[in-house]
């Protein structure tokens, strides 16, 4: 919970906006960094409200229903700073949920380990694609380190992938040839 706190104070450190436009940007930008659901936003955004860390005022704009605008405090500039700190300088525990399946690989035939392998590879490259073309260039530095990481850990799992479906393939040479 701490990194997504993190996140929405971070959106609004440089200026205050709507929950609307906090999530679309989560959508449209940081879909790869995030998996943030809109309720969970709103809901978070309402519990740092709540800690005194953004404060929350209703906008009019015409006949449109009226929506919350969440700025960021001092207090909340405190937070970020903290959390900030916190989350570059801990190593996290990685689990890949992949990984339970390879636990397990075994119990199915070699031939459909290796079609199973192939579809996810070929998931695993329109991600990494769908990274590459992305317009980060007019992004901040942060947000350029944060999508090369992704890139990285995306072609390090394309590269496991494929050393994996080579050494299936060739237990089934060696099973063949037997």
């Amino acid at each position: 919970m701490e990194h997504r706190s993190l996140l929405l104070l971070g959106l609004l450190m440089s200026d205050s906006q709507h929950g609307y436009q906090i999530h679309d940007f989560i959508e449209k930008n940081l879909q790869f960094i995030s998996n943030m659901k809109k309720a969970t936003a709103y809901s978070l955004l309402d519990k740092l409200s709540k800690k005194g860390f953004i404060d929350v005022s209703v906008e009019y704009d015409g006949n449109r229903p009226p929506r919350k605008v969440y700025s960021i405090n001092d207090e909340g500039r405190k937070q970020f700073y903290h959390l900030l700190l916190k989350n570059l300088s801990e190593a996290e525990n990685i689990f890949f949920e992949g990984d339970i399946g390879f636990m397990f690989i075994d119990q199915l035939p070699l031939y459909e380990a290796i079609e199973a392998l192939k579809i996810k590879y070929v998931e695993l490259e329109k991600q990494y694609e769908a990274i590459k073309h992305l317009s980060i260039h007019e992004c901040s530095s942060g947000v350029m380190i944060a999508m090369n990481h992704k890139k990285k850990m995306l072609e390090a799992d394309l590269s496991f992938i494929n050393e994996t479906i080579q050494h299936l393939s060739e237990r089934i040479f060696h099973q063949e040839t037997e």
